[in-house]
């Protein structure tokens, strides 16, 4: 409980700007200090809810301390990292978080997107099963996996977890999204990989089901969680995974035929 976690980030070079986000429960009282390549340090960060500078080395910091939301008990401490000249010191970081009153010990830490940062920037031990992202972790919706379709295979950037407000294993089911045709910009036609190939099929079925129940007139009411609850039923399970639902897959992949209430 009082012991200092390090947690070390390697930047890479050439990094123009980066942003870090630490998400956490508003009850824990953690102590947040950074530590730069050429081991000065700044922290304990104040828990203040106004932008604080620093500098280390020539990189400055900038932190904010956000506060819970309408929707969420969370609280986030965001840090910029800002370049004085052209690009961001490059090396080892390291984040120090000190509990100082802890009620529930679970943080999540969140580098950008990939693509948007350099190859050699990320966490040197990152956490690979917890890689949900927003919108995915939001209640009432339809979080949707990937997987390879054409070897029925996983999907290893597909993202997947818990989210932090529940122990629900996360997607709710996956659909195809390797190697999936689809329209090009300029026109034409490419092939593409990705979640984003995945969600269409979802909601191209939960628009089928919409169709079959409300505007055919067989279920007036099959819209919102119902229209999950009958995808899930019919997903299909792949048989690398023995134990359903799982962070891997949900409730397994894709099948609108098994899904209808028929």
């Amino acid at each position: 409980m009082g012991q200092t976690k390090r947690v070390e980030l390697a930047v890479g070079e050439y990094e123009a700007g980066l942003n870090l986000q630490i998400w956490k429960s508003y009850t824990d009282e953690i102590a947040v200090s950074i530590r730069h390549p050429n081991g000065s340090i700044v922290g304990p960060i104040r828990r203040v809810q106004e932008a604080q500078r620093f500098r280390l080395g020539n990189t400055e910091l900038l932190c904010y301390y956000g506060e819970p939301s309408p929707y969420s008990i969370f609280q986030e401490i965001y840090f910029d990292f800002i370049p004085i000249g052209s690009y961001i010191d490059s090396g080892i970081w390291e984040i120090w978080l000190t509990p100082q009153k802890i009620v529930q010990g679970v943080y999540r830490m969140w580098l950008p997107a990939g693509g948007v940062t350099g190859l050699g920037t990320g966490f040197l031990l990152p956490t690979e099963e917890t890689t949900l992202t927003i919108p995915s972790t939001a209640q009432k919706v339809i979080t949707v996996g990937a997987y390879d379709a054409h070897f029925d295979q996983l999907a290893a950037f597909s993202g997947r977890g818990y989210p932090g407000e529940t122990n629900q294993a996360k997607p709710d089911l996956a659909a195809p999204g390797v190697d999936i045709i689809s329209c090009a910009p300029g026109g034409g036609y490419t092939s593409r990989t990705g979640t984003s190939m995945a969600t269409p099929f979802v909601s191209g079925s939960a628009a089928l089901l919409m169709q079959w129940g409300i505007v055919d007139g067989n279920d007036a009411y099959l819209y919102g969680e119902k229209i999950k609850a009958y995808l899930i039923r019919g997903a299909r399970h792949l048989p690398m995974l023995t134990e359903y639902p799982n962070p891997q897959l949900g409730w397994g992949v894709l099948c609108l035929r098994d899904s209808l209430p028929i």
